[in-house]
């Protein structure tokens, strides 16, 4: 996991525009969707030093998508916000090879251990099986506070979400 490079954006718009990695997201998003994207989350990192880091492949060096974490704010109509998320969006060429797990792991090690954080939160549409197989792989537990994302009209099909957590303490007993 690294910071952005200028390189990882044809990749990332690649990523953002395939419907099975978007699957479980509103819709595709455009190149110039992504770039913006891409910039928000390199700006975010060089701010805080931290945030979704790119994600290479060791033996390539091929860009192959994101993992990290981001702060929701206190408004931003997640439950127990403010918190800090942990998220990954890889390439469909690359699911079900354990990178996904490898670098989240990695991150909550980060979240615990540099930024001294109790507790990391995860969210998804309730029908994503993926993200959720993930999380659990982490040993993140569902919280049971399942909630409407707040950007999501109430009755989108991808509307409602699940909670998922893990504790500093339930990661170091892993």
């Amino acid at each position: 996991m690294r910071q952005w490079r200028e390189s990882d954006f044809v990749p990332f718009s690649e990523i953002n525009a395939d419907p099975q990695v978007m699957r479980f997201f509103p819709s595709t998003l455009t190149t110039e969707e992504t770039m913006a994207q891409a910039q928000r989350v390199h700006a975010y990192i060089e701010k805080r030093g931290w945030g979704f880091w790119a994600v290479e492949e060791k033996a390539t060096g091929q860009f192959i998508g994101f993992v990290g974490l981001h702060h929701q704010d206190e408004d931003c109509g997640i439950p127990n916000a403010p918190l800090v998320e942990i998220g990954w969006r890889l390439s469909s060429k690359y699911w079900g090879q354990g990178f996904a797990p490898e670098a989240a792991r990695a991150a909550l090690a980060f979240a615990f251990n540099t930024l001294a954080l109790p507790a990391v939160y995860a969210f998804t549409a309730l029908p994503n099986i993926p993200s959720k197989r993930v999380m659990e792989k982490i040993g993140m537990a569902n919280t049971g506070n399942d909630f409407d994302h707040p950007k999501l009209p109430k009755d989108h099909a991808l509307a409602r979400h699940c909670l998922y957590k893990i504790t500093k303490e339930e990661f170091e007993a892993q």
